[in-house]
């Protein structure tokens, strides 16, 4: 199964992108929504959230997480930042594993995860092409400004906070551009599921291969057969997650 990373900047279009790849039958797995989930009450990385943070950072009324007050906390401070990513990242990561390898046995040819971060955070290494959705810095702006209501100081603020689109854009096996209609943006996803998505053999071969490598096992230092059979699945595994 093909792992593509999905990432781009603060409002250049990622949401849109995401549900692109849906409607093509490609299934999402995203961060944010994982995220949202291990901070409701009564998960681990909530106790550990509040724990660190004091429960002035809760709703008044309620046992929720109050997100904005957490985010002006940390905002500007790296210490708090990483200190936050301490008491989630590792949760996020294990829930996008056991998605990952849900969709791999239920054999689909090719699975996206949506990580604003993926890059600084790292996950990149894990997929076997990566699509980065991008903008003009005047439309990102102007984006930033009216979903979230910000000043034109703020948006700009929130935006130097991230890595540059250029380097992002380096990055990326393919760039997927975000200055026209949304028609334009489902046409080049549509070209990239096409262009990208294994095969069916492909696809049939990596689900069949582990129990080549598992069966093989027990042969390999008895027979060149045996090597040879955990050689190619091995390789066929490899070869199906970085594309």
């Amino acid at each position: 199964m093909l792992i593509v990373g999905l990432t781009g900047g603060i409002a250049t279009g990622k949401s849109t992108a995401s549900r692109g790849f849906k409607a093509h039958g490609v299934p999402v797995i995203d961060a944010d929504v994982i995220a949202h989930q291990i901070m409701e009450p009564g998960a681990v990385s909530y106790k550990l959230v509040v724990k660190h943070f004091g429960v002035d950072i809760l709703q008044e009324g309620t046992k929720a997480i109050d997100r904005a007050k957490l985010g002006n906390i940390i905002f500007n401070d790296l210490a708090k930042r990483q200190l936050l990513n301490s008491c989630t990242h590792p949760y996020v990561r294990r829930r996008i594993a056991y998605a990952v390898f849900k969709y791999y046995i239920q054999g689909y040819a090719m699975c996206v995860l949506d990580i604003p971060l993926l890059f600084e955070s790292g996950l990149d290494r894990f997929c076997g092409k990566v699509a980065v959705v991008s903008c003009t810095s005047e439309r990102q702006l102007a984006r930033l400004v009216s979903r979230n209501g910000f000043s034109r100081e703020e948006a700009e603020t929130r935006i130097k906070s991230q890595m540059p689109m250029n380097e992002k854009e380096k990055r990326a096996t393919r760039v997927i551009g975000n200055n026209g209609s949304v028609e334009e943006m489902e046409d080049q996803i549509r070209r990239l599921v096409a262009d990208w998505k294994p095969s069916v053999v492909r696809t049939i071969g990596t689900l069949v291969a582990p129990v080549g490598l598992v069966v093989s096992l027990p042969f390999v230092r008895t027979s060149m057969l045996g090597l040879g059979t955990l050689c190619a699945c091995a390789a066929w595994i490899i070869g199906s997650v970085v594309g």
